[in-house]
């Protein structure tokens, strides 16, 4: 059972990376990419639901159906890196 009960439902990362502490005998060091893509992930989620607030839209954090368009939209403005 996941430790975080809301992981689906909020940042499923946090459960990937509990995962990967459980499959390599909690040597951190083999999860860092893992841990960096649940804190990429938790600050752009957590920028998403301060804006759904800032425009009253609810629930905050858009269900799991609507995450796929909205990360989508997202990256068509972001910069290409190189």
């Amino acid at each position: 059972m996941p430790r975080n009960q809301n992981a689906e439902r909020d940042i499923p990362e946090q459960e990937l990376s509990f995962k990967c502490l459980n499959q390599n005998n909690f040597d951190r060091d083999k999860c860092e990419i893992y841990f960096a893509n649940y804190n990429n992930c938790k600050e752009f989620w957590n920028k998403v639901k301060i804006e759904r607030r800032a425009k009253g839209i609810a629930p905050y954090l858009p269900p799991l159906a609507e995450r796929d368009g909205i990360k989508a939209e997202y990256m068509k403005g972001k910069p290409q890196q190189s």
